[in-house]
């Protein structure tokens, strides 16, 4: 049976790990064994060796994002590692499993990573609507405290840190790590230029790390483990485990760690048991809504960073949105957008006014009061708001679902118009 760090120790009654059972099946040990055993450059070398990449969708290795951070006596403080727990990806509900489940896998995780880089403070940034997740965090912070995880000469290391929760204002930008860190100082969630780049000037000017949820739930494993053990957890080219998940109209969905790489194929038919009687199978978004849609013929694509890129995708959160064949998809497309055009931060032209533009000419179409012309300004638009041309990457995010819905989907967009009518409706 497959390895399922992350997971093993999560309640089927959901309630949430207390700290003692949580020590009772092994942890804080990697936190001891960093803290007593290791120097800050030997945690960063363990993480990079793991080969580890970022959780949240980008996928940049987490060693190296370390590495850039400024060590020794005259590094700038105080240094900040900062949690990014703002999961308003649509589709996306991984890190709501791992904080409400086992809050101290994650904290473990933070001081771990805070102490690699020598940060002072940490915060998480979480999602405003995490109501539950906030509660227990609070909690299980609590419990650090007064066991000595959190504070001062944490376990008689020598190491201090301090931990705080901040409730995000609830707009999706704040998902993009120099935004947040705009709303963490209490301004505008718009994004920073870049450079300089947050590992040397970030949170109110000083060394920040911004790691998601996921990624940080792996490190006290690592350590603990060893970087060998974490590569031998997946046949793939990428490391470790993955919570992938599944939503739409299939008999199961839900949420699965399972090892890097497995198919879109299993994921469907043998975890989320395939689709519901009288539904059929059209398409799937791999990984969260600002991914590009995927076909039939790529049900057997390995859902690693590569496998799914080379597909002409991308990996993103592994949450999986599908797609039926009695849903209307440019209904689906309609309503992506319509998020995104509500959620752009509305700091530069391309993304304020086409994402609201695109939204407006898939409503008419779905309005049946589309014009033949209305596709290749989709198509315009499309190249308009793609990478290089916007501020951040929303837009191009924005537009990866449209602009493959613009090829999978063309029958129906031109039915649609043909027809002025929805056919779905």
């Amino acid at each position: 049976m497959a390895e399922r760090p992350l997971t093993k120790d999560l309640r089927p009654d959901r309630v949430p790990l207390s700290l003692k059972e949580y020590e009772a099946a092994g942890g804080y040990q990697g936190l001891r064994k960093a803290l007593k055993e290791m120097s800050p450059k030997d945690v960063q070398k363990v993480v990079t060796d793991s080969n580890l990449r970022g959780r949240g969708g980008a996928g940049f290795p987490t060693g190296q994002k370390w590495s850039f951070v400024p060590m020794g006596e005259d590094a700038p403080r105080p240094k900040y590692l900062i949690c990014n727990a703002d999961e308003m990806e649509p589709g996306t509900f991984k890190d709501r499993l791992l904080m409400e489940g086992n809050p101290h896998q994650l904290l473990e995780g933070m001081i771990i990573s805070a102490y690699a880089i020598q940060a002072d403070v940490s915060y998480i940034f979480l999602r405003w609507a995490y109501k539950l997740a906030a509660a227990i965090l609070e909690r299980a912070i609590a419990e650090a405290y007064e066991n000595n995880y959190l504070g001062k000469n944490i376990i008689g290391s020598g190491y201090s840190l301090e931990m705080y929760i901040h409730t995000s204002a609830g707009r999706y930008i704040c998902g993009e790590e120099t935004a947040l860190l705009n709303a963490l100082e209490g301004k505008r969630a718009t994004p920073r230029a870049k450079p300089p780049f947050p590992q040397v000037c970030g949170l109110w000017g000083k060394p920040t790390i911004v790691n998601n949820v996921e990624t940080l739930s792996n490190i006290s494993h690592i350590v603990t483990n060893g970087p060998h053990w974490f590569n031998g957890l997946s046949p793939s080219a990428d490391t470790g485990t993955k919570i992938y998940g599944v939503s739409g109209k299939v008999k199961r969905p839900g949420l699965w760690e399972l090892p890097m790489g497995v198919t879109i194929r299993e994921l469907l038919e043998e975890h989320a048991g395939g689709m519901r009687d009288g539904f059929r199978f059209r398409s799937v978004i791999p990984g969260g809504a600002s991914t590009e849609f995927l076909a039939e013929e790529h049900l057997d694509v390995k859902m690693d960073y590569g496998s799914v890129q080379k597909a002409g995708s991308r990996l993103g959160t592994g949450t999986m949105i599908v797609i039926d064949d009695k849903t209307c998809p440019i209904g689906a497309m309609h309503n992506l957008e319509v998020f995104f055009a509500r959620e752009s931060c509305g700091w530069c032209t391309p993304c304020r006014e086409g994402l609201r533009w695109i939204e407006q000419i898939l409503r008419a179409i779905e309005n049946g009061e589309g014009e033949p012309e209305d596709i290749e300004v989709l198509e315009e638009q499309c190249r308009r708001l793609g990478p290089g041309n916007t501020f951040c990457a929303l837009a191009p995010g924005a537009v990866e679902p449209l602009q493959s819905g613009l090829k999978i989907f063309r029958e129906d967009l031109e039915r649609h118009i043909r027809e002025k009518k929805c056919p779905w409706k």
